[in-house]
């Protein structure tokens, strides 16, 4: 699949993006892990958040769709998951792979998980390490840092203090759901925070979980069912809210899109290149989970740094962030972001390999790059390499681009954003983006 993409002049209207992603799955696999029913509303129904929901299935948890997005999960309780009779396909999701591979941990049966091609390149040591060292049996490639992988859980699982070397909430969420597991304490420090939504929702499920001197502890126990409405994704409305920092006439707003702190570094991005954002409350879609109606309107960007503590908060937007940086005033310059080498694509090799076929100079970094602008994309024949945010990214690049673009390789956008397309277009008033086979 392809699309065709014209530029435009004008954007405008009030549009919602799917569910968040991260709070979709986490919500999934705590109920089923609860005891009691849990009703989820606004749960993302892409490809990666659906992985879930069959991987909890396939383990014993009863999940009935009773409409769009909303789920109610007769949860099998914290011991009573059942050996799968098949293999776990975990498809694209690292999310699913690696925060099952912590519930897995505490089970005492075989699972084996795999993935797409591309997930079967993704590490996975930093999480099969310390679930190692928790007493969890996991083998597979590359000694067992690579899917498929088989795990053997054990139970109890030995507590432990683990010190990230990364600030990854993947890795944070696998070891505390392994904590459930322990026979006694588990913490997990972390050089920045990383997005905090396993905290909340397990508070929310009842876990008895703190924070302080920069590590998380959880101590073991039960969980209970529970309501949750998913507010929608910032990082699906990140490339929305940068359409409309750079299409000339643009006023683009996205309703009751979540604002955890932990996740909105894409405004301060935007703010500090000079953007208008405008945030009103709109009352948390959770209780745990803050949301707002997010405007942004067209403007003259500056150039800005973005690094340190600030790129946890935004890693999954920099390819969004990159199109903005194209078209800012100065250099732009993004570091401390190494972990882009290792999402659904090498980004920043990606980003610098793409945006050339438009006319637009990207220097790579080993942990980031520079951009220098303002640029004018050039309309060019590019490909996401089965990215979802890139295939994103490259499309709003389009937008803006002198003739026509095309975008390769699409189908991975329904991993996230199934209805990217027709948002778009509802945007422009018109078929700014086609869809070809």
């Amino acid at each position: 699949m392809k699309f065709r993409v014209r530029p435009v002049n004008r954007l405008a209207g009030t549009v919602e993006v799917p569910g968040d992603k991260s709070i979709s799955h986490r919500a999934a696999l705590l109920g089923a892990l609860a005891e009691g029913v849990t009703e989820i509303h606004g749960y993302l129904e892409a490809e990666d958040c659906l992985r879930t929901i069959a991987a909890i299935q396939a383990l014993g948890a009863d999940v009935t769709r009773k409409g769009p997005g909303h789920y109610r999960i007769a949860g099998a309780g914290r011991y009573g998951l059942q050996e799968p009779g098949d293999v776990i396909d975990c498809g694209n999701s690292g999310t699913t792979a690696r925060l099952l591979l912590g519930v897995l941990a505490g089970q005492p049966f075989w699972t084996l998980l795999t993935g797409d091609a591309s997930l079967r390149q993704r590490p996975m040591a930093r999480v099969t390490e310390p679930l190692g060292r928790m007493g969890a049996a996991v083998v597979g490639r590359a000694q067992a840092t690579r899917l498929p992988l088989a795990v053997k859980g054990r139970r109890p699982l030995a507590a432990i203090a683990h010190t990230s070397p990364v600030a990854s909430a993947q890795v944070k969420s696998a070891i505390l759901l392994a904590g459930l597991y322990a026979d006694g304490p588990v913490s997990v420090g972390e050089p920045a925070p990383s997005r905090d939504h396993s905290e909340r929702m397990l508070r929310r499920f009842g876990a008895r979980i703190r924070v302080e001197r920069g590590a998380v502890t959880l101590e073991p126990g039960d969980l209970h069912g529970a309501a949750v409405h998913v507010p929608g994704d910032i990082s699906s409305a990140a490339f929305l809210l940068v359409a409309g920092a750079i299409v000339r006439d643009a006023r683009v707003t996205v309703e009751r899109v979540g604002v955890n702190p932990t996740r909105t570094g894409i405004l301060v991005a935007l703010e500090a290149m000079g953007a208008r954002v405008e945030s009103v409350p709109a009352g948390a879609g959770d209780e745990a989970e803050p949301a707002a109606n997010l405007t942004l309107e067209a403007g003259d960007l500056r150039a800005t740094s973005v690094g340190g503590p600030l790129v946890p908060r935004l890693i999954d937007e920099v390819p969004a962030l990159a199109v903005a940086a194209a078209v800012a005033r100065g250099t732009t310059t993004i570091h401390d972001a190494a972990e882009l080498r290792v999402k659904e694509s090498d980004r920043i090799a990606a980003l610098a390999r793409e945006f050339a076929k438009m006319d637009v100079s990207v220097e790579e970094r080993v942990d980031g790059m520079v951009i220098v602008g303002p640029r004018r994309f050039r309309g060019a024949r590019v490909a996401s390499g089965g990215d979802h945010r890139m295939a994103m990214a490259l499309t709003v690049a389009g937008l803006v681009a002198d003739g026509e673009t095309v975008v390769e390789d699409t189908g991975c956008v329904a991993t996230s954003f199934p209805r990217f397309v027709e948002t778009l277009n509802a945007l422009a008033g018109g078929p700014a983006v086609t869809v070809e086979a």
